[in-house]
């Protein structure tokens, strides 16, 4: 049995087909996080991929945020499935069940942890030395805490809490335990690329969490077996946790093995990243059955790079996916549908309240949208809009007016033409001028200097006009009306291109002198390398002020290929 957890970054990484990024990382059961796909976005090629069954939990509150999958080969179908950590979202039969002790939470905290679609539990039989057993994997994706959002801390915190509690409880319920996922917290200060650089590395409160969630390190133990038994029952209050870190299990002093590197610094070329993916499973798990577990840097298409851990039961699967699992989607599951599911009754009274306030799903109603209109949140009408005949058009949008006109359509073609029209007329109202006869004597033509220029445009004081003093021409197809109309044409071309590069040049030089554009970049001090211009966008008295950078990826100060610490203030040079 193979399990591998990783962070997408969205469900669209996987760019060369879903199918063949599944098979590719060669797993019974793959576990997914950061999706960025809602229910009403989920399409019939990521939900149902040939081979594989899956189960997806949606952000509720917000598009294109959050998200977990987990995708089980047919080998290895579940026998049980469920949405989310609280058991709120389950409304179907085959849940996991056993949700712990929620007395420490209230009813809102319970609904808004599940509501940002962070969680996904599957349940398994597995046999093990020829006895079966049940693993339940719960796949995560656990908050980031903002520090400009204090809140978060608080939320992600929580989201901690309820975790713990609903593993122990599964775990209690004598069955088998995995956790993975993306936790957002680097353990100790070997999983950070500079713990140095952290004020109060180890008071974190995330880390203060995982050392009670997890137990002892395996080389601490090797350590107190040569030590006073007082020294061992420290460390067993200090790490007295049911779940195991499997990497730091098979690899206890392995150095510079991250796992998350930032894309806006470039620092997975220098590897200067954190280890926030685990693969937490039970004590008796680890030890008796995982047999190898690693990470796979190699593995691009994301900010993070996968986990995966092995163990030496095999899978039983079950014979129906349970009711979680996408193939029972009404519009997957080759069902009629009804039409009248596509249509919602919308309570013309609160149509505009609800835009601004309410939130879809569960979501209450402290917990707002981003993109909420912060001005008028109160300004909220109560009364209801009486439509008449003469208030079709909704209040506030402008009514689109159309204008008669006695003059009959032009044609588009009309626009790309020079205006040579009406010349006929023209020539009958100026008798005075010399007129030239055509073999029939019935139409005649004039163009004089002015209509030439109308024609030419802007024509120089060098430009010669070719043509007699009488421009009138025969409308009948002469050779000179031929060598005339060719003249002209060229001239119009001639002096178009001429006004044009001249009006472009003039144009260029204006707003070269308006516009200046970015300063040139220094030479970074180390390298001598051009920098980099990069913008202040946090909130303060720098906001917005633009400075310059070593242009190398971030890395570690020992590193001479990393990004060195130049640092200029435009204008200022310092």
């Amino acid at each position: 049995m193979k399990v591998v957890t990783w962070n997408i970054n969205g469900i669209r990484t996987f760019r060369g087909g879903i199918r063949k990024a599944l098979d590719s990382l060669d797993a019974d059961i793959i576990c997914v996080q950061e999706t960025k796909v809602t229910r009403d976005l989920l399409d019939e090629r990521t939900a149902i991929v040939d081979g594989y069954n899956s189960y997806f939990s949606f952000s509720r509150g917000r598009s294109g945020y959050s998200g977990v999958a987990t995708y089980c080969k047919d080998s290895a179908t579940p026998f049980a499935a469920e949405e989310g950590l609280t058991g709120l979202l389950t409304n179907h039969e085959g849940a996991v069940g056993c949700y712990g002790d929620h007395t420490e939470f209230s009813n809102e905290e319970l609904q808004l942890l599940d509501n940002e679609g962070r969680a996904v539990i599957t349940q398994h039989k597995v046999m093990c030395q020829d006895k079966m057993q049940t693993v339940t994997v719960i796949n995560v994706y656990c908050p980031r805490a903002d520090p400009e959002k204090p809140e978060r801390k608080r939320f992600k915190l929580q989201f901690y809490k309820l975790l713990q509690c609903r593993a122990e409880a599964v775990l209690k319920d004598k069955s088998h335990v995995i956790v993975l996922g993306d936790v957002n917290t680097s353990h100790r200060p070997i999983d950070h690329c500079d713990p140095s650089d952290i004020d109060d590395f180890e008071e974190n409160p995330g880390r203060k969490w995982l050392n009670g969630f997890l137990h002892g390190r395996r080389q601490e133990e090797e350590k107190n077996e040569e030590e006073p038994d007082e020294a061992s029952e420290v460390t067993h209050d200090t790490h007295s946790g049911k779940f195991m870190d499997t990497f730091r299990y098979f690899h206890p002093t392995r150095t510079n093995a991250f796992t998350c590197w930032s894309t806006l610094t470039g620092a997975r070329q220098t590897n200067y990243g954190t280890r926030i993916d685990y693969i937490f499973a039970d004590c008796h798990l680890v030890k008796d059955q995982f047999v190898a577990a690693d990470i796979m840097p190699e593995v691009e298409g994301s900010d993070h790079c996968p986990v995966w851990g092995k163990l030496s039961c095999s899978l039983l699967p079950s014979s129906k996916p349970p009711p979680l699992c996408t193939c029972h989607l009404p519009e997957f599951a080759g069902k009629q549908q009804k039409l009248s599911r596509f249509f919602v009754k919308v309570d013309q009274k609160s149509v505009q309240s609800e835009q601004k306030d309410a939130l879809p799903g569960s979501q209450e109603k402290g917990e707002k949208r981003e993109n909420l209109n912060p001005f008028g949140a109160g300004n909220i009408s109560g009364k209801k809009r009486i439509l008449t005949a003469d208030s079709i058009v909704p209040k506030g949008k402008k009514v689109k007016t159309v204008k008669t006109s006695s003059k009959p359509q032009g044609s588009l073609l009309s626009f790309f033409k020079p205006k040579l029209t009406n010349v006929v007329s023209q020539c009958e109202k100026t008798p005075d001028l010399d007129e030239v006869t055509s073999s029939n004597n019935s139409h005649k033509e004039y163009i004089t200097r002015e209509e030439v220029l109308s024609v030419t445009g802007r024509m120089t004081d060098d430009t010669e006009l070719v043509s007699s003093p009488q421009l009138c021409t025969s409308s009948t197809t002469t050779e000179t009306d031929k060598q005339m109309k060719t003249k002209v044409e060229h001239l119009t071309s001639k002096t178009t291109v001429g006004h044009a590069a001249t009006k472009k040049g003039a144009s260029l030089v204006f707003w070269k002198s308006v516009l200046h554009g970015p300063p040139p970049p220094p030479s970074c001090k180390m390298h001598g390398e051009p920098c980099v211009l990069r913008t202040v966008k946090k909130e303060g008295p720098n906001m917005g002020r633009q400075f310059f950078v070593c242009s190398r990826p971030q890395g570690h100060a020992s590193n001479p290929e990393a990004r060195c610490n130049f640092f200029a203030w435009v204008g200022t040079g310092k």
